[in-house]
């Protein structure tokens, strides 16, 4: 019995030690994490203005809307104001840099006809206490627009039936790069396409590029299966972004030309690859999430701009890490995690190692095998 438990314990040991170690590697990349949001049940995806100053995210803190709104925190007053209009759903929100405007951009339902019975609905279902898994609606009254920073003066820049959202601006502000399943709603759908829009509606989803003030709209792919994500480079000359594979349990991140050109692919996870984000200000790799090690465990990884080298993990802590986003001057991470109690996500940020990045790509293996784009 005495043997046993000295094996129980050394057993144990081992995995705490093991525990210590995959922790100690996610501090090399990441030192000084804190969890930067904490009002509301769940708040995500945050992206900076072009000084650093400010950053715009998603928040769900609204007493009469269960869903998520727009809000700008600034960082050198702490103060929070509210973008959105306050109710219908939003996401996807982007600050404009450049000389063009001191504008924002964010994706909303509120002009939804139903868009405060749908709140009501959903808090309803809460207060009953029933519970859902967490899923995405590609709501068909999802719009792109934009606003000045304290939420005024908002202008509606897409108008067509379906899912717009998604978007984010060009490092000079004068265009927009989002995702639309418009495409499922503008003819007769064969029988096909009906099975596929009842299973999924984001299946329809392509890439679209416009002028920052909504005009000269330009479909930039055109592939069964989910494309969205998008963002520029910082230099403004390439769009990176996602593809699902049509059946959606599989995705990889994708490079290409701003007019929808030379077309790379940069990962062969064989798994979910996706949320991908340039490094700033040089652009020397990027960063991306994957539920490669689990459906419920989704981590950060890095992987070189031609994507020719091994992904690099990034973090080790047992939750869902996504959505990561790199302050303007390259110094700092912020992304979207759960890994306080594993169940509602919430913003953290960190100081990030950039000299230590480089050395992990730098090492990391050749891939093994590239698929046909």
């Amino acid at each position: 019995m005495k043997k046993f438990f000295v094996i129980a314990f050394a057993t144990v040991l081992s995995f705490q030690l093991f525990a210590q170690e995959k922790g100690a590697v996610e501090k090399n990349f990441l030192k000084n994490t804190r969890q930067l949001i904490y009002e509301g049940k769940r708040s995500g995806e945050g992206y900076f203005s072009q000084d650093g100053r400010y950053m715009i995210f998603q928040s769900e803190r609204e007493a009469d809307n269960p869903f998520y709104q727009i809000y700008i925190l600034d960082f050198e007053t702490g103060d929070v104001n509210r973008v959105s209009p306050g109710y219908g759903k939003t996401t996807c929100s982007y600050f404009q840099w450049g000389d063009e405007g001191n504008r924002v951009l964010f994706a909303s339902s509120h002009l939804d006809p139903d868009a405060r019975k749908k709140q009501k609905e959903e808090l309803d279902f809460r207060a009953s206490g029933q519970k859902k898994r967490y899923s995405w609606d590609y709501e068909p009254y999802m719009d792109i627009f934009t606003a000045n920073r304290d939420g005024s003066d908002i202008k509606q820049l897409t108008d067509a039936y379906g899912y717009d959202a998604e978007g984010a601006y060009s490092p000079d502000g004068k265009h927009i790069v989002f995702a639309s399943n418009r495409t499922a709603f503008d003819h007769e759908l064969t029988t096909e396409e009906k099975n596929w829009l009842k299973l999924n509606p984001a299946y329809f989803c392509e890439l679209y590029i416009m002028d920052a003030d909504g005009s000269n709209l330009k479909k930039l792919t055109d592939t069964p299966g989910y494309d969205g994500g998008p963002f520029f480079s910082p230099d403004g000359e390439k769009i990176i972004w996602r593809r699902f594979t049509p059946e959606g349990d599989m995705a990889d991140v994708f490079t290409m030309d701003i007019d929808g050109s030379n077309v790379k692919r940069i990962t062969d996870f064989d798994c979910l690859a996706w949320a991908p984000y340039y490094h700033y200000p040089e652009a020397g790799y990027i960063i991306f999430a994957s539920n490669k090690l689990g459906y419920s465990n989704f981590e950060l990884f890095l992987v070189d701009t031609a994507g020719l080298k091994e992904p690099v993990r990034v973090t080790y802590t047992e939750s869902f890490d996504g959505l990561p986003v790199f302050t303007p001057d390259g110094k700092k991470l912020v992304w979207t995690s759960s890994r306080i109690d594993g169940k509602e996500a919430q913003l953290f940020i960190a100081d990030w190692d950039n000299e230590y990045a480089m050395k992990a790509l730098e090492n990391s293996p050749l891939r093994e095998k590239k698929k046909v784009n």
